[in-house]
């Protein structure tokens, strides 16, 4: 028997090859539903314990070892040279006292620091050097700006001379006034600041004299005192 199909009043006999299209659509959509059902069902259940015998071994874990960050040391200042020697010992006092460099991370406290550490070491005057040494070196705050201009300075010493003025102030002193092996010496050089600006490179000298107070006692180390106001020595 033939479908009869009824289109604008007319009938029309079945095309078998449309029966096989529409029989092999009916068979996919009932694939379809099936492998949704169980994959739906597998979503639910989660994996049988069955199939772990057929899956491969999970890949052994490997140890990524921890490289810890490595950070530059801190740059210091250069610790003052011991010596019994008073010339020596005022020659580095003033190199000490001057060379300093915005661009090392440092401050003004890590450069005064390093002249108080050959101070005085019973510790009475080391408040009035480190007072003293502040005079010489920028505030923080400016330094902070000579920093933007990677600003350093040095000193080349012109001469060094034991003042008159000290000479008759030792003179006139009494017992146990001074220290022994006490000594001043004024010295006067030429300071050097050099820096970038806007690009190009900069530098600048000016002449500069100071008295610098110490003390060298026989068979031991010289130590500082104190240091005149810059660019007012002893005569």
């Amino acid at each position: 028997m033939g479908w009869p199909v009824h289109l604008s009043g007319m009938t029309a006999s079945p095309d078998p090859h449309a029966r096989r299209r529409l029989i092999l659509m009916i068979t996919c959509g009932v694939v379809m539903l099936t492998l949704i059902g169980i994959g739906a069902y597998g979503l639910i259940t989660g994996p049988r314990h069955g199939d772990d015998q057929t899956a491969p071994p999970p890949a052994p874990e490997t140890t990524v070892p921890t490289v810890p960050p490595t950070t530059a040391p801190r740059p210091e200042v250069p610790e003052i040279v011991p010596t019994r020697d008073a010339e020596t010992f005022a020659r580095r006092i003033a190199a000490a006292l001057f060379r300093w460099d915005t661009t090392l991370g440092l401050y003004p406290l890590d450069y005064t620091a390093a002249l108080v550490n050959v101070g005085d070491p019973s510790g009475i005057e080391q408040a009035g050097l480190a007072s003293d040494i502040a005079g010489y070196l920028p505030t923080r705050d400016a330094w902070v700006q000579l920093r933007k201009y990677e600003t350093t300075q040095r000193i080349d010493v012109d001469t060094l001379e034991v003042p008159v003025e000290w000479s008759e102030a030792v003179a006139q002193a009494r017992p146990a006034q001074l220290p022994p092996g006490a000594a001043a010496y004024t010295v006067t050089g030429t300071r050097h600041r050099d820096g970038v600006w806007d690009g190009a490179d900069q530098a600048m000298s000016e002449q500069v004299s100071f008295t610098i107070f110490m003390a060298c006692p026989s068979g031991d180390d010289c130590y500082l005192l104190r240091l005149s106001q810059l660019n007012n020595p002893l005569k």
